[in-house]
């Protein structure tokens, strides 16, 4: 098959949509697949096949651009060559270009499918629209006549997204498919002993932004037995950077943490390496569709705390109670905490539970279930 996968920019980094597509992609055309990308150009020469221009929005692109993402303009011929080209066009995003897309693709008889990716809430968080109830519902009302209606079959990572899009009275068929844990990462031998110097290291994975929440995590340090020991890495990039440093820098200068909070961005490879030597996992999203950064953590055999709300689907990879908490409440948070690090015994024989997952969120399988997907849409 042609599949022509379309999205914004495909190479940014810190961005969690971009990542999975790139990886998708690859996987794709490994299994024999003839996929083509519809896309802005990377910042290092990187060019996709259906090249775009970059597009800016003014007044919010300083913001944009520190959440990690970017933004094409549409090139109605450049469209248009790519749309014929494919036998099927799958949509990343529900934004402008995509909607663009979806009109050509009409017009040229050609099937449409899409990835439900983010949540309005995702996006507005960063101006704190993401509470507002009639704005991320009109949101998600344009989204789905402009996008998913038309489409033949949407892809919803999990069946928290499902139901959402159920409720909205989207007309298009639904399906459950995971975008899928690694390939080939072997699980740390165990859970890490104590260290010499009795310290525990927390890692939580994610971009600084309101709705990621990063902030309960620091907060929680207050409520902890164990903060005078630990030693807390947030890895990531975003706009809510320099209140968080603000946030931990506070608690060093309180006394409350003894050693400073590590911040920065880290490749995939240290990640893994960094969750291998770690002690827990901590995942404070409020919005969150699926949270591939946790699906990386727990697939190392780390054991995870995650917060638990109505927009976020990542608590459905917590295998015990305690591994879960209310969303933005800092002492459950705390208590969770304590419950992990009071018991190493406890600790190691939890972990080794986790790389079992890989099993149910197989990449193998999301790879088999969206080959069948692309096939349905086209012949149906």
């Amino acid at each position: 098959m042609r599949i022509l996968f379309v999205i914004n920019n495909v190479y940014t980094e810190g961005n969690g949509l971009s990542g999975s597509c790139r990886r998708t992609v690859k996987l794709l055309r490994d299994a024999g697949e003839d996929v083509r990308l519809l896309s802005a150009r990377g910042g290092h020469g990187e060019a996709p096949d259906f090249p775009l221009p970059d597009g800016r929005i003014p007044v919010f692109q300083p913001i944009i651009r520190k959440q990690g993402y970017a933004f094409a303009k549409s090139d109605e011929a450049v469209i248009r060559q790519a749309v014929r080209w494919a036998d099927v066009v799958h949509l990343e995003e529900p934004f402008g270009l995509q909607i663009r897309v979806c009109r050509i693709a009409e017009e040229e008889g050609r099937p449409l499918t899409a990835t439900y990716h983010l949540h309005p809430e995702n996006l507005f968080s960063s101006v704190h629209l993401q509470w507002s109830l009639w704005f991320n519902q009109m949101t998600l009302l344009v989204w789905k006549r402009q996008i998913f209606d038309r489409c033949r079959i949407v892809q919803c990572p999990t069946e928290n997204v499902r139901k959402r899009l159920e409720s909205a009275h989207c007309r298009s068929e639904l399906r459950v498919i995971s975008n899928g844990m690694l390939r080939d990462v072997r699980p740390a031998p165990a859970s890490p002993v104590p260290r010499e110097d009795g310290t525990f290291l927390i890692v939580s994975t994610g971009r600084y932004s309101v709705e990621k929440d990063q902030s309960t995590l620091l907060r929680a340090m207050r409520y902890t037995k164990y903060a005078d020991r630990i030693r807390l890495v947030l890895a990531g990039q975003g706009p809510t950077e320099k209140r968080l440093r603000r946030e931990a820098a506070k608690l060093l200068r309180e006394g409350v943490l003894k050693k400073p909070v590590i911040f920065g961005f880290h490749s995939l490879p240290e990640l893994l390496a960094l969750y291998r030597q770690a002690d827990l996992y901590v995942h404070c999203a409020k919005v969150e569709v699926e949270g591939m950064s946790c699906m990386e953590a727990v697939q190392t055999g780390l054991v995870p705390i995650i917060a638990e709300g109505k927009l976020t689907a990542t608590a459905q990879f917590a295998l015990h109670p305690d591994s879960l908490d209310p969303a933005g409440d800092a002492k459950a948070l705390a208590q969770k905490i304590d419950f992990w690090l009071s018991d190493v015994e406890r600790r190691q024989a939890e972990a080794a539970r986790y790389p079992a997952l890989i099993e149910d969120y197989s990449i193998d399988r999301s790879i088999a279930q969206l080959r069948e997907m692309f096939r349905d849409a086209l012949e149906s």
